[in-house]
C-alpha cells in the first residue's frame, strides 16, 4: 500500500464528509418544511464544513507536491471547475459567518432564504466537483 493513496484516500474521506455536511446540512434544515429552531446548530456544522471542504481541498495539492513535485495538471474545465468550488467555499464561509453573527436579528424569512443558498452553494460545489474529477 503506497503512502501517497493512504494520504489521497483519508484526505478524500474528509472532503466527502464535509461536502455531505454542506448541503445536508441545509437541506435538513429546509426540508420536508423548513425547521429553523435548528438554525445556529447547523449554521456551525456548515461553517464547520466548508472550512473542512477548503481545507481538504488545498491537501490534495500538497499530497501531489510532497510525493511527485508538483501540483496535479488540470485542463482549462478542470481549473474552472476548482476555481468555482473555491468561491463557492469561500462564499458558503461568509453566508454562515454572517448567519451566525447576525441571524438572530433576522426574520424567519430571512434565515430560510440564508438557508436556501447555502443549499445552492453546496449543489454549485458538488457539481463542479464532479467536472474537476472527471477533466483533471
Amino acid at each position: 500500500m503506497a503512502p501517497e493513496n493512504v494520504a489521497y484516500a483519508l484526505t478524500q474521506v474528509v472532503h466527502n464528509f464535509g461536502a455531505v455536511a454542506v448541503l445536508g446540512g441545509a437541506a435538513f434544515v429546509l426540508w420536508p418544511a423548513p425547521r429553523l429552531e435548528f438554525e445556529r446548530a447547523f449554521a456551525w456544522l456548515i461553517l464547520a464544513a466548508w472550512a473542512a471542504q477548503l481545507a481538504s481541498g488545498g491537501v490534495f495539492g500538497l499530497i501531489s507536491y510532497h510525493y511527485y513535485g508538483e501540483t496535479p495538471d488540470l485542463s482549462s474545465v478542470a481549473t474552472t471547475a476548482l476555481v468555482v468550488k473555491i468561491a463557492a467555499a469561500i462564499l458558503g464561509i461568509l453566508l454562515s459567518g454572517l448567519l451566525l453573527l447576525r441571524g438572530r436579528a433576522w426574520h424567519r424569512h430571512q434565515v430560510k432564504r440564508t438557508f436556501q443558498g447555502l443549499a445552492a452553494l453546496g449543489t454549485v460545489a458538488l457539481t463542479a466537483a464532479a467536472f474537476l474529477r472527471w477533466f483533471s
